[in-house]
């Protein structure tokens, strides 16, 4: 490539550089901003034709977090031929004309006409750093809660098997029982925390995997009220109603198990009185299976609604990860389904899960 081959200062934008999502800034062999798409027009507040033929340096004024300089600190025109560029970095973009300074993502790319001739093109590719804050903050904030969540139990198991280990004899059975019930129950608490991370993991990654089959609805409900039975929750407290003859449902059976779970769970943790679940046919018959779980609580407020199914959230009324709801409705929608919640018509929260009927060739 020739110099000859740089492109012209235009207000017309490659439309190359046009479609991208990220801001995009090409500055020709002296230096002179040649291209700025419409991205960077946003990003810098400024319409391509302000800035074009004017000094990149002018336009993009880049400091690290010491307060230096970028562009004297890596001088793309000048030092070692061979460099093809500069990796991501954080910076502060101070914006052409003057404003406050914010942060950016930015990237360099030194275009050469030989391998270690001079550069005849400099490409900056620019994006906001608030989504990588967000997310940042997001994982801290998972590594505080799973190192919270995780403290308790495992504190209880090391305890009790401690003292199991170093004073057996001098407790009687039935205290050992409930010793050694404590580190099970521990124990569950720990894996299930193991499975609610892979699986944010896996939807998050698009890598989550189902393996479909008939699944018994009405049963699974069952045995989601055994399993807090068996916590020591009374049989009364829950109440399940199968109405009019249900379509076959093929989904992954654990993932239904851990759907119900959850929301018969979140039920108990966070309502009050009679837990209701309804399994019925979905609107059109054959469409699939909705299932309604309700409870006695206090409900939702209209302005909490919203922020139930996001990552973290929580009515800071009791513990928890946050995670619960989040990974449900991933869980749902993973099967082709919705969720929805609003008020039960005793009052409570009630949550509306839709899940379609699927046929054998769509297994997988």
């Amino acid at each position: 490539m020739s110099a000859s081959d740089s492109i012209a200062a235009s207000d017309v934008v490659p439309t190359g550089y046009r479609d991208l999502p990220d801001a995009v800034l090409v500055a020709d062999g002296t230096g002179q901003v040649i291209v700025l798409n419409p991205a960077g027009e946003r990003i810098l507040g400024r319409a391509a034709a302000e800035v074009l033929g004017r000094d990149f340096r002018d336009v993009l004024a880049l400091t690290d977090h010491a307060g230096r300089n970028w562009w004297d600190c890596t001088t793309p025109y000048s030092g070692l031929a061979t460099r093809t560029g500069q990796p991501e970095n954080r910076l502060l973009l101070t914006p052409f004309g003057g404003g406050e300074s914010r942060e950016v993502l930015v990237t360099a790319r030194y275009v050469r006409d030989r391998p270690v001739g001079p550069v005849i093109r400099l490409v900056v590719c620019l994006r906001r750093a608030t989504a990588r804050q967000i997310a940042e903050r997001g994982n801290a904030e998972l590594v505080s809660i799973v190192a919270h969540e995780l403290r308790s139990p495992l504190t209880s198991v090391k305890g009790f098997t401690a003292t199991l280990l170093t004073k057996w004899e001098r407790f009687t059975d039935e205290q050992k029982r409930l010793m050694l019930e404590t580190i099970n129950s521990d124990a569950d608490r720990v894996t299930r925390l193991i499975t609610e991370l892979l699986d944010i993991s896996r939807m998050e990654s698009g890598r989550l995997e189902l393996r479909r089959q008939p699944v018994d609805i009405p049963q699974r409900a069952r045995s989601a009220f055994a399993r807090q039975i068996g916590a020591g929750y009374s049989p009364d407290r829950f109440v399940l109603d199968v109405l009019g003859e249900l379509p076959e449902v093929w989904a992954d059976p654990d993932k239904v198990d851990q759907i119900l779970s959850n929301l018969v769970e979140n039920a108990i943790r966070h309502g009050a009185g009679r837990v209701d679940v309804v399994v019925q046919p979905a609107d059109g018959g054959g469409a699939g299976v909705e299932v309604v779980v309700s409870d006695q609580g206090s409900g939702i407020a209209p302005e909490v609604a919203p922020r139930l199914f996001t990552k973290f959230w929580r009515d800071g009324r009791r513990g928890g990860t946050g995670l619960g709801l989040y990974i449900t409705r991933g869980l749902v929608e993973a099967h082709g389904g919705s969720i929805d919640v609003e008020t039960a018509p005793g009052g409570g929260a009630s949550f509306r899960v839709r899940l379609p009927s699927a046929t054998p060739p769509f297994a997988r």
